[in-house]
């Protein structure tokens, strides 16, 4: 018995020391696990209670992936950032010349845009967005200042972005998931005709053709045809239309999840707070901004796009905390059951009107980050990212998550929170 005991003492000695797990596992560690397996691939995740500041679950939260089109969260929280939830693109009518006694403009027009995605027709602008600058609109604004007639021509003027038309997931050529040209002046999306079945080839003349015609519909008579071209250093602005307030351009970007305009806000970016109107500069704005939330992904283009992108759960999370009470932002994203590229997901569930997020599609790739309210009041921000995936299996287990932190009922209040973030201060400040 003696030599029994003596082996089992030597065994546990040589025993390796269990992991202490539970004394640091965060709650949900176990149940996300058990989901994110479901769902496959390689993935994982960050939860964190925001009501009182504790993290729910952790699982392989700082391994960057490529977040699809999550990584709108990232643009349009840059775009209300810097411009303000009610900031505005600007689309204008320059001139070069001079205005007579007569009415007469003796001179061009330019109509330079600003990167209003929304900027067209009256009856498309009101079709596809609910609203928007109107070139109807713009040229009345002209007739107003005291024009009449035209001596030249009205110049379309899209200097404001580069000449590159697609992003990097198509070598800055046309991208058939953009579904139109990235241009400084964008009408009716880059359509021809409204009912979708032809692309612009020239949206700058394109654009300065319907001026021309609106202009005339005035009653301001326009003598030249109209051409493409960048205005004059000293051109004085004649007419502005703002476009819709950047809080609504944030929603028609990440509730259908709209590549274009995601690509249009990321490069308006660059052009209004940067060194120039590029996919380029504006991710060299997003990231200086989004550096705020102590957060540096790797950001390649707006819209999600490119697999060049990668971020982590935890990052995704730290700008959801930090864009909590941002005016535009958790208000302009898709509501579970209702709204976007949620409205067909966990319908009749508890998470059905308590969770809002953003999805992320890709081959082979699936993400989602947001909010859900749990069932005491508590709000919670996530995400879930599967790279190497079914990504069916994938949005499965994104549903079940979301319907596991909505029917969670934490402990803890606001102050839990405001005790936290004071211990936290006063670690650093003696470091």
């Amino acid at each position: 018995m003696r030599r029994i005991a003596l082996l089992a003492s030597l065994a546990a000695l040589a025993a390796p020391a269990a992991a202490p797990l539970a004394a640091t596992a965060a709650p949900l560690d176990g149940a996300v696990s058990r989901e994110l397996s479901r769902g496959g691939g390689v993935n994982g995740a960050y939860v964190l209670n925001m009501t009182t500041g504790s993290v729910l679950a952790s699982v392989r939260a700082d391994t960057a992936r490529i977040p699809a089109s999550v990584e709108k969260l990232y643009t349009t929280s840059t775009a209300l950032l810097r411009y303000g939830a009610d900031g505005t693109l600007d689309t204008r009518v320059l001139g070069s010349g001079a205005l007579e006694d007569d009415g007469t403009w003796r001179g061009d027009l330019y109509l330079r845009g600003s990167g209003d995605p929304t900027f067209g027709s009256a009856r498309y602008t009101q079709y596809a967005f609910g609203g928007g600058a109107t070139v109807t609109d713009l040229a009345a604004a002209v007739a107003e200042a005291g024009i009449t007639r035209v001596s030249g021509r009205v110049y379309g003027d899209e200097s404001f972005f580069d000449s590159k038309r697609g992003g990097p997931a198509s070598s800055y050529g046309f991208d058939v998931w953009i579904g139109s040209p990235l241009t400084g002046l964008l009408y009716n999306r880059g359509l021809a005709k409204e009912d979708g079945s032809a692309l612009q080839k020239q949206p700058a003349l394109f654009a300065a053709q319907q001026l021309t015609t609106a202009l005339r519909q005035s009653g301001v008579r326009v003598a030249r045809a109209a051409s493409s071209g960048i205005a004059p250093t000293g051109a004085e602005q004649l007419a502005s239309i703002p476009s819709l307030p950047m809080s609504t351009l944030a929603r028609l970007t990440l509730v259908p999840s709209d590549n274009l305009l995601a690509e249009m806000l990321l490069k308006g970016v660059g052009a209004s707070f940067g060194t120039a109107g590029s996919t380029a500069a504006g991710a060299t704005v997003a990231r200086s901004t989004l550096s705020r939330f102590g957060i540096s992904p790797r950001l390649a283009d707006g819209s999600g796009l490119s697999r060049a992108n990668a971020t982590s759960p935890r990052q995704v999370v730290q700008l959801l905390d930090g864009m909590r009470d941002q005016a535009g932002f958790r208000s302009g994203m898709p509501v579970a059951g209702r709204s976007g590229t949620l409205m067909k997901r966990v319908r009749g569930t508890i998470a059905q009107d308590n969770c809002q997020a953003k999805t992320g599609t890709l081959s082979n790739v699936s993400a989602l980050g947001g909010y859900c309210r749990s069932s005491n009041g508590h709000q919670i921000a996530f995400a879930f990212m599967f790279n190497s995936v079914s990504t069916y299996a994938a949005k499965a287990a994104e549903d079940r998550l979301m319907q596991l932190l909505a029917r969670q009922r934490p402990t803890g209040t606001a102050a839990t929170r405001t005790k936290r973030e004071a211990r936290a201060g006063a670690v650093r400040s003696t470091r």
